[in-house]
């Protein structure tokens, strides 16, 4: 039976970025309605189990309450059995549980640190992510009833990583004095500052070192640092590191929305796959992750940057749904079809 999970992250989209730019905000409420959505439309796909992430707000829950009169998605639709911790172990453990029971796909709302998190454990079930972030390089602002109709699709005829509905996203391994410590979709910065405090990077005069898989002028975030100088690419090969600093050239950049910034860059340098790259050795700093302090490094700390090509399947909604009109998904015969009342068969 097609499975599909949906991860709704309850703290997407409320960072302190608010506050130090313009930076738009996405209510639970407003992610309810979108859950709801995405529900209808597995439901119209033909998804035949749905399984949602609990969480402290009750996202999960007060959607499916909103559609208390519809029986067809009640009948499908299960929160996952799991603790709810109220942090980001929540994603992680979530994940786990949908691959382990067979999901087909994987939506996810949130931004990039959210997809992050699924990436890790979902194994080669494809994530289908939609933005409720804040800088969102890997997620999409994507409708959720059309989200719906093509993650039911995916679940329903592909096998996990399917060329014809996904394509795979390298990531960038980080290690810690000889162990694995963490992984990036998008970019690894290092941050010379003593605590992780906020999380979230919008003082680029800390930034000494930004590491990223992709990069493209029209990005938020540090990898806009790279693509206003070297465009990466999804299908590249290979990514980029910079070192900043302020003998070299001043790139103007998009960090957060509406926050624009000149950054001085001494070093640019192409990012082969699975070679180790180490990273500065300025301590105390905190490594970054995907926009979002993570990893605090102090004095004797070894930290090195391992760029991966065989990262997590991401659903490519276009091409699936193309797909699914070439293949007649959405008709059906008029052989199949009931007769009007007073017609004869």
């Amino acid at each position: 039976m097609s499975l599909v999970g949906i991860i709704a992250n309850p703290e997407s989209g409320k960072d302190i970025r608010r506050i130090v730019s313009q930076a738009i905000t996405i209510g639970n409420q407003q992610k309810v309605n979108l859950v709801r959505r995405i529900l209808l439309g597995l439901t119209a796909g033909g998804a035949e189990r749905i399984a949602l992430m609990p969480d402290q707000y009750g996202i999960a829950a007060h959607a499916l309450d909103t559609l208390h009169n519809r029986r067809d998605v009640l009948a499908r639709t299960s929160l996952i059995e799991m603790p709810v911790r109220g942090n980001a172990e929540d994603t992680v453990q979530a994940a786990r549980q949908l691959q382990a029971t067979g999901a087909g796909c994987i939506v996810t709302l949130g931004g990039d640190g959210t997809v992050r998190l699924a990436a890790r454990s979902c194994g080669k079930v494809p994530l289908l992510p939609i933005s409720t972030g804040t800088n969102n390089v890997v997620p999409t602002f994507v409708e959720g009833t059309v989200a719906g109709l093509a993650a039911a699709c995916v679940a329903r005829n592909a096998p996990a990583g399917d060329k014809r509905f996904c394509y795979q996203h390298k990531y960038l391994e980080v290690h810690v004095n000889g162990h694995l410590s963490d992984i990036a979709l998008v970019d690894v910065a290092l941050v010379t500052t003593y605590f992780t405090g906020a999380r979230a990077v919008w003082e680029t005069e800390l930034v000494r070192q930004v590491f990223a898989t992709r990069a493209h002028p029209a990005n938020i975030g540090l990898s806009a640092l790279i693509g206003m100088l070297h465009p990466v690419g999804l299908s590249e090969p290979h990514g980029v590191m910079l070192c900043t600093g302020k003998n070299g050239r001043e790139v103007l950049a998009p960090i957060a929305p509406g926050l624009i910034t000149r950054v001085g860059i001494e070093h640019l340098e192409m990012l082969r796959p699975d070679i180790p790259y180490p990273i500065s050795g300025e301590r105390p700093a905190v490594l970054a992750l995907d926009g979002e302090r993570e990893i605090p490094l102090g004095a004797g700390d070894h930290a090195e940057v391992i760029l991966r090509l065989d990262g997590p399947w991401l659903v490519d909604v276009s091409r699936t749904l193309l797909w699914a009109v070439e293949n007649r998904f959405f008709v059906t015969e008029a052989s199949h079809r009931r007769p009007a009342t007073g017609t004869i068969a």
